[in-house]
């Protein structure tokens, strides 16, 4: 990854909130570089050693329910890029249409297959292509979808310096949102008013003590916190 001049940052990016953030990631410019390798290089070990089972698992998503092997939302990604998210369908395929952006604990749109995948993370393996890809990283924050950061507030978008990531330190802390969310009356209102803000504590944390290293503790500790 090559961070962008501050000067070619979109123009709501570049606000007082967020450049004490681009200072730090400009100092750390080759680990930013390092980062992008890594991805890189790890993303197509992972899809090599992930390819079967990712076969099996899209033959048992078409047999369990009527649909597309893949969830393909609209996210948002470095310097605001948006893309479409690869995600295995762990829902009924109309569930944009029925509810809300964000999944709550007893969700009645997830399928019997989409609730095993969800309990084991495995629908996020097909990230690894947009790892790739490059619009997303094994490391960072969470993608949002675009109706979420149009309510960003001005220091949020220091997220946007960085790729999107598969996993975090928000992520790992709160692994279990859905089940903050099910008692909800209006899950929309509550994840941007007090879930979002809380996760981003976490997320621009991340930014300020970012380190390559750091981030493959981060990695570590994703896959004890999944077995746990």
């Amino acid at each position: 990854m090559i961070l962008r001049r501050w000067e070619d940052l979109p123009d709501y990016m570049r606000v007082p909130e967020v450049k004490p953030y681009y200072d730090l990631l400009y100092k750390k410019r080759f680990q930013l570089m390092l980062k992008r390798a890594f991805d890189f290089c790890l993303g197509l070990l992972v899809l090599i050693a992930v390819a079967i089972p990712m076969i099996v698992i899209a033959v048992w998503i078409k047999l369990d329910s009527k649909g597309p092997v893949f969830y393909r939302q609209e996210r948002v990604t470095t310097y605001g890029k948006r893309f479409r998210i690869h995600k295995f369908r762990t829902m009924v395929s109309n569930a944009d249409k029925i509810g809300t952006a964000v999944t709550v604990g007893n969700d009645s749109r997830i399928t019997k297959v989409g609730q095993k995948l969800r309990h084991l993370r495995l629908d996020e393996l097909p990230q690894v292509l947009d790892v790739l890809e490059g619009t997303m990283s094994f490391v960072g924050t969470r993608p949002e979808a675009v109706k979420y950061v149009e309510q960003y507030q001005p220091e949020f978008y220091a997220t946007l310096l960085m790729p999107a990531g598969i996993t975090s330190e928000a992520s790992i802390r709160y692994k279990d949102e859905d089940k903050l969310l099910s008692a909800a009356d209006d899950v929309d209102k509550v994840y941007v008013e007090k879930v979002l803000p809380a996760k981003m504590v976490w997320n621009l944390n991340s930014i300020e003590r970012f380190s390559f290293l750091r981030e493959i503790l981060t990695m570590f500790r994703t896959v004890i916190a999944v077995i746990r």
